[in-house]
């Protein structure tokens, strides 16, 4: 259950990071989260083609692709303070990324159903943090100009 839930959700997500790239990409350093995207879909693809991975294996993918993603966030957050205002938002599920996979690389012998409960609140947390800061660029009356910070 748990290889399935890490590799449906880095594949979705590695997605959603090329779908963007391929409709901003004339705009910024586009390659980060390209990048990004291929990095999601091949982790996601991992997961799902080899099922019988190690569980400690399994931990170790998901944190480095959580601190990898949070870095990314960070960075775009930094960026995007020339853009707008409140980009706080992405910075804080920038950190919440990296503080998920800083814990889970340090605690990498957390039995399954613990990492499920903590990917869980990690997700919940995370989408809340996407979503407030989705708000706020509409609010903006532009969503395209999130792109430019890639």
């Amino acid at each position: 259950m748990l290889v399935t839930l890490f590799g449906a959700y880095a594949i979705v997500d590695g997605v959603v990071a090329i779908a963007s790239v391929v409709r901003h990409r004339e705009r910024g350093r586009w390659w980060v989260v390209l990048i990004e995207g291929i990095l999601g879909i091949v982790a996601g693809v991992a997961a799902l083609v080899v099922p019988g991975i190690t569980t400690i294996a399994l931990v170790t993918l998901i944190g480095a692709w959580a601190l990898l993603t949070g870095a990314m966030e960070i960075v775009a957050a930094v960026r995007l303070r020339r853009e707008m205002e409140d980009e706080i938002l992405l910075g804080i599920a920038g950190i919440l990324s990296v503080v998920f996979g800083a814990a889970v690389l340090v605690f990498p012998g957390a039995g399954a159903l613990a990492l499920v409960t903590l990917i869980g609140a990690y997700s919940i947390v995370f989408g809340l943090a996407m979503l407030l800061l989705g708000l706020r660029m509409r609010s903006l009356g532009g969503v395209a100009r999130v792109a430019r910070y890639a």
